[in-house]
């Protein structure tokens, strides 16, 4: 009855298991789907050859070569950083000129008083860059000359008035641009101001040289054309330049008569105060420093002498065309297209009026050079976010660079908060100039103190001819207070309060964010109390890797207890499973790294050796242990590459990262942490490769 047919026994296995037809399938013989293979490139196909159009192919940071290559020289950067001290020419001096009607015999005193303050800020700016050679304004200088605190009130002004730079630019464009159209297609400027906008987002996601290459001819064309307005309407009026002198004082004598000196003081005062929007501009240079070409001081003080001539030379000869000329306001037009006309309308080249053909050219190369002008904008507003990030006054993403090498979070936020301004103020540019002002000036005012507390406590040790230098800073010190005071005073109530209200706004969400880093860090140092727990001594083990066994490959930061706990934990998870450790790291490639070439040596400096200590704190314990790392400024993409790499070589890897976990999660940490260990986690799970994310409790936040 047992025996069995040698056809039976042919149908059963080696062990006399029954027939695999009849029998269940063991776990191993399960045909599972494999969730886990394959790879998926970010970025390919059709959709990377359109960003690439768009906003250009990725540069390499670690390429010593970039930072000659999207460097500025002086005179490219007097384009793409003094373009907006030079266009503010176009609503300075007519914002001020409007503000003396019926005493426009004090545009006179109007242009040397915007000479000298030209003058003397830029100066002042040009002896900052000498002691600041690293960039950063009015935010870097208040850091460290008067304290973080006032440090944070320059800062978030810088950031209000850059978003101001970008929307007065822009309005103030479309203004000039549409100012030789028909009042009925007065409707269609806010249109293609936020069209406008648009554009120079996408230019400047590209990288600042390439925008300002684009928009070089613009700025050619603006400044022959305005310097011959200004020749010619000053020169053909010399002998009447007597008459006109005597005509001023005796106006002016009879004001006093009838006013009195005090109120007409006040006149002139607001005048000159409401024309502030003429030295918005200075700034720029010293804060876009790090946009130059080495030698980047003398490359700046450079551009500020061509800034500073060029902008006293325009904004005062514009300032005495307009009362040479008789210039007085007409509704749809800027007060520089009424002045144009009245110089080359008489124009003609035969039967052809050359003329309004030129006034035409000239409107739209003002018009196209404010444009221009918003770089300052796109350029500044982005670098002053990037070092309040690195100093956690904002979320720290502001500090990242894109592929591209810009800072593209930043640019992004300030194009939406421009957009929005624009629409919300409908582009009204005498609206948009109070805003600008008062916040360029309280910057200033910070500036200029802050200059002036350095050479009255230790600018005596640097230099012989101190006294000199303080009485710059000082006048210039004046100067700004003076204009801060009277149009905060005067244009209160007429849109002085809302740019107090937002700066103020962003001053506090500062402080909330600051605190809330503060408290992070605090956490995260408790848990280095780890590493004085550590077993010090030589190390167990050197021995290399072994590819057969099971490698856990911890991807780090930093070394410090936020590492060691993660791999603490591997251990308490499995015990005894893992021999073999492989410490990896991206050193991230931030806007405080992207200097030059010495802070790139530094960051790969830190990064490793970050990494040896891990590796050596491993050895001791008994594991096998080596490192790996790569630098970029996509530490996702970094971070994916070299984990394939590593598992083609070590099979049985598995990976693993720290996160932060919060006892209260809200929205806004989402925006104050990057989700960089689930956004790996998800690349690598697509690419095959085990990844595990290890929770890292923050009690107290």
């Amino acid at each position: 009855m047992d025996a069995k047919t040698d056809k039976e026994r042919q149908g059963q296995g080696a062990q006399g298991e029954e027939p695999p037809e009849s029998r269940p399938p063991s776990i191993e013989e399960i045909p599972i789907p494999n969730f886990f293979s394959g790879t998926i490139k970010a970025g390919g196909g059709w959709a990377a050859k359109l960003r690439n159009l768009v906003f250009g192919k990725p540069r390499d940071p670690t390429d010593p070569s970039v930072f000659h290559h999207i460097s500025l020289v002086a005179f490219l950067a007097w384009v793409g950083l003094g373009a907006d001290g030079l266009s503010s020419s176009s609503y300075g001096p007519d914002e001020a000129f409007r503000a003396i009607a019926g005493h426009e015999y004090m545009a006179l005193f109007l242009a040397l008083m915007t000479t000298v303050t030209v003058l003397f800020i830029s100066y002042a700016y040009s002896l900052l860059i000498e002691h600041f050679p690293s960039g950063g304004g009015g935010y870097v200088v208040a850091s460290k000359l008067l304290g973080p605190k006032w440090g944070l009130v320059s800062g978030s002004a810088l950031v209000v008035d850059y978003i101001l730079t970008v929307t007065v630019s822009i309005a103030s464009g479309a203004d000039a641009i549409f100012s030789f159209m028909p009042l009925e297609w007065q409707i269609y400027k806010l249109p293609v101001a936020i069209t406008a906008l648009l554009t120079l987002v996408v230019l400047n996601l590209r990288g600042v040289k390439e925008s300002i290459k684009i928009l070089l001819p613009i700025f050619i064309v603006f400044v022959i054309a305005h310097l011959l307005l200004i020749g010619y309407g000053i020169l053909s009026h010399l002998s009447q330049i007597p008459e006109i002198l005597e005509s001023s004082h005796a106006r002016m004598t009879s004001d006093i008569g009838a006013m009195g000196f005090v109120p007409l003081l006040f006149i002139f005062l607001r005048a000159y105060s409401l024309g502030g929007g003429t030295y918005t501009g200075i700034e720029a240079v010293s804060n876009g420093l790090l946009s130059l070409r080495e030698p980047r001081v003398a490359t700046g003080r450079r551009t500020m002498v061509y800034m500073a001539l060029s902008l006293a030379f325009t904004a005062s000869g514009i300032l005495i065309c307009y009362l040479l000329w008789h210039a007085a306001p007409e509704e749809g037009k800027t007060m520089n297209a009424v002045l144009l006309e009245r110089v080359f309308s008489s124009w003609k080249i035969g039967s052809w009026n050359f003329g309004e053909h030129f006034v035409i050219l000239t409107l739209i190369s003002e018009g196209a050079l404010l444009f221009v002008a918003a770089q300052a904008g796109f350029i500044d507003g982005p670098r002053v976010l990037s070092n309040m990030a690195l100093d956690s006054w904002v979320p720290h993403r502001f500090a990242n660079l894109s592929e591209r090498l810009v800072a593209k979070n930043g640019i992004v936020l300030m194009g939406i908060a421009a957009g929005s301004l624009l629409v919300y103020t409908k582009g009204n540019v005498s609206f948009l100039v109070v805003l600008y002002s008062i916040n360029v000036f309280l910057t200033f005012s910070l500036t200029q103190m802050a200059m002036a507390k350095f050479w009255l406590t230790d600018g005596k040790k640097e230099r012989k001819n101190w006294p000199r230098y303080l009485f710059v800073h000082i006048v210039g010190l004046i100067l700004c207070l003076a204009i801060l005071i009277v149009t905060t005073f005067e244009k209160f109530s007429h849109g002085g309060w809302l740019t107090i209200v937002v700066t103020t706004s962003l001053i506090a969400v500062c402080l909330v964010v600051h605190r809330h880093y503060v408290r992070v860090r605090a956490e995260i140092r408790k848990l280095d109390e780890i590493l004085c727990v550590l077993p010090q001594g030589e190390p167990k083990t050197e021995e290399p890797l072994d590819p057969a066994k099971p490698v856990a490959v911890l991807l780090v930061s930093g070394y410090g207890g936020l590492g060691v706990h993660t791999l603490l934990n591997i251990h308490r998870l499995f015990p005894g499973f893992y021999k073999d450790l492989l410490f990896i790291s991206v050193g991230a490639v931030d806007s405080g790294h992207f200097k030059g070439s010495e802070e790139m040596s530094a960051l790969r400096r830190g990064t490793e050796e970050s990494l040896r200590r891990y590796v050596e704190s491993a050895r001791v314990l008994g594991f096998r242990a080596e490192y790996r790392y790569s630098v970029g400024t996509d530490v996702l993409e970094e971070a994916e590459k070299l984990c394939q790499e590593i598992a083609g070589q070590y099979h049985r890897s598995t990976f693993y990262l720290g996160k932060l976990v919060f006892r209260k999660e809200k929205m806004a940490y989402k925006m104050l942490h990057n989700d960089t260990a689930y956004a790996i986690q998800r690349r690598l799970q697509f690419s095959g490769l085990q990844t595990i994310i290890l929770p890292i409790r923050m009690e107290g936040v």
